[in-house]
């Protein structure tokens, strides 16, 4: 094994882990409410300890809501498809377009051109 903590002689914590329940914590992905394989970050992780459940950053929770259907469902947003459409109007999308899955991702607005076909 590469992990320098398994070879090296730690008795005070070897002790802790023989004498005390313990586990681990998954510290990225959908578990700290990223999506899947982003590292979290000492934010994410004071945000998630603190309140004690996954606590889904903009990014994911709009990922979840595409995946949901709540987004689909959204009656704003519904509601502004069928104006354009019974007036004949063109629906503006304004935003940010990236692949990055910093503050946008284009996955977003895809998700929103297919709500617009249906």
């Amino acid at each position: 094994s590469a992990d320098a903590i398994q070879h090296a002689k730690t008795p005070f914590v070897s002790s802790l882990y023989n004498q005390y329940p313990h586990t681990t914590l998954v510290t990225c992905g959908e578990a700290v409410g990223l999506p899947d394989g982003q590292m979290g970050n000492s934010e994410v992780g004071h945000l998630n300890l603190g309140a004690g459940r996954i606590v889904y950053q903009e990014l994911q929770r709009i990922n979840v809501a595409i995946r949901s259907g709540e987004l689909a469902a959204n009656p704003q947003l519904l509601a502004a498809i069928q104006y354009a459409k019974d007036n004949q109007k063109p629906l503006h999308l304004i935003g940010l377009v990236s692949d990055g899955g910093v503050h946008s991702h284009i996955n977003h607005l895809k998700a929103i051109t297919d709500i617009c076909k249906a």
